[in-house]
């Protein structure tokens, strides 16, 4: 009798939480225009295709002879003035004026580019000792630290299936530090893989906090006004960032060293400026569509995407690069997606109940 009268209680949750995701969908789609969510496709769609790319480019520099990870850092946020061009036309054809400055909006942009600038570094060197596929998917950690931030800075809700999803994706990455011996690259010391490996798991703590910190801009400065907003926004952090690497570059007489880099890249001279060039034009685009997603949507959103291109940069590594993947790797990717589960899980039952809450309210 009891085994008959629990059945239609987990039954009863299953569908209740199947039919509330069905009509917050339905909602959050009629509440807004059909040109919003076209926009919030193609810059989620920036950050799948144009951050697997840099990420790959960044690796085929190193793997190629490059050795600087402050012009990786450079190249990362060299593009800025992509974002300059899709700016100017709001000016000029739909006649809005720039953001005013003031002192609050001027720290912060200069944080938000010096901290850019730090996680641009500290990737660099995660490209320059790991495997593509590996620094991929230590990355997805950052989905975890902006689960945290977000709960700490935004206030974002921060439930046991988000917790969850933490700790899985903690315990695939304490699986992908276990199976170094397999995964390492000959030529790599093992001092320098587990630098890489720190130096990884530091860069996506800091682009959790980023993350964070860029929504509480928009909310408590900028006001989630206008697209455009967000193209400013990006347009400075991105500026700021690059006055940063570009003093990082001056002083390690990196600028000087870059003719006789390309003159000794595999593949020639050609091939280092394309890397070079693409690298900058990829990395901008899935920025751009990073800071999108988080003017359209929220930190939950743009944390999902950006772990979602952990498998496609994985795959994409092993099949471009001849990547090692062991099956460990693969035993962290399958807990990677397991911990993406329950994080899109639980975000989505805290909007649930909190849209509940509201309407019963």
């Amino acid at each position: 009798m009891d085994e008959t009268t629990e059945r239609p209680t987990v039954s009863f949750s299953y569908s209740n939480w199947i039919s509330n995701i069905k009509k917050s969908t339905r909602e959050a789609y009629e509440a807004k225009p059909f040109s919003h969510w076209i926009l919030l496709f193609f810059s989620g769609a920036a950050m799948l295709i144009a951050f697997p790319a840099s990420s790959l480019l960044s690796r085929l520099y190193f793997s190629n002879g490059g050795k600087s990870k402050w012009i990786i850092s450079w190249v990362a946020v060299a593009g800025w003035p992509i974002t300059c061009l899709i700016l100017l036309p709001t000016y000029i054809f739909q006649k809005i004026k720039p953001t005013p400055l003031n002192t609050k909006l001027v720290l912060s942009y200069v944080v938000l580019g010096f901290l850019s600038a730090a996680d641009n570094l500290m990737y660099a060197y995660a490209y320059a000792y790991l495997p593509a596929s590996t620094s991929s998917l230590l990355a997805s950690s950052s989905l975890a630290f902006s689960a945290l931030f977000g709960y700490l800075i935004v206030k974002n809700p921060l439930n046991a299936s988000v917790i969850n999803s933490i700790v899985v994706i903690t315990g695939a990455m304490a699986i992908i530090a276990l199976d170094s011996s397999s995964d390492r690259y000959s030529y790599i010391s093992n001092s320098q893989y587990f630098a890489g490996f720190f130096w990884d798991i530091m860069g996506s703590a800091l682009h959790g906090l980023i993350f964070a910190l860029s929504e509480l801009l928009f909310v408590k400065l900028l006001g989630r006004r206008s697209f455009h907003v967000a193209l400013e926004q990006q347009v400075m952090v991105s500026l700021t960032a690059f006055a940063f690497t570009t003093i990082g570059m001056v002083v390690s007489n990196d600028f000087q060293g870059m003719s006789h880099e390309a003159k000794s890249f595999k593949g020639g001279e050609s091939l280092y400026t394309q890397v070079l060039v693409w690298s900058a034009v990829t990395f901008q685009l899935g920025v751009l569509g990073a800071t999108a997603v988080l003017f359209l949507a929220s930190t939950v959103m743009a944390g999902v995407l950006n772990a979602v291109r952990v498998p496609i940069t994985s795959v994409a590594a092993v099949i471009l690069m001849h990547d090692p993947m062991s099956g460990f790797k693969i035993l962290s990717l399958v807990l990677t997606f397991w911990g993406f589960s329950s994080y899109i899980y639980g975000s989505s039952s805290s909007n649930s109940s909190t849209q509940a809450s509201s309407s019963s309210s």
